[in-house]
């Protein structure tokens, strides 16, 4: 890949790691809270349900996560297995693509 490429590459983890760390801080505090406020799993589900809003921002969670993870081990990958090319690649954007399928699947099924 040229120098571009990974410089590319190398953003998009940082923006996906940032908003990794938002969406992480704003789901374990809502847990914490809701929890702490007596609140059971099907109470939280039961809120969540037809909520665009929760829709929206776990959706945000999942394309960071469909973002940073396949890159990250892309790198992993490269650095200590030597994997390399663009059939590595495609492996990685394959990855990236059913951990995003999946995840908007999860959320589908949590707030629809």
């Amino acid at each position: 890949m040229s120098a571009r490429g990974e410089t590319r590459l190398w953003l998009a983890q940082r923006a996906s790691a940032a908003v990794l760390a938002l969406c992480v801080l704003v789901h374990l505090a809502t847990m914490i809270i809701a929890v702490n406020g007596g609140l059971t799993a099907a109470d939280i589900l039961g809120r969540t349900r037809g909520n665009p809003a929760w829709g929206a921002f776990y959706a945000v969670f999942v394309a960071a996560v469909a973002i940073h993870a396949p890159i990250g081990l892309r790198t992993i990958g490269a650095e200590w297995l030597h994997w390399r090319g663009r059939g590595v690649d495609a492996c990685w954007l394959a990855v990236g693509v059913a951990l995003f399928v999946i995840g908007i699947r999860a959320v589908a099924a949590v707030v629809l």
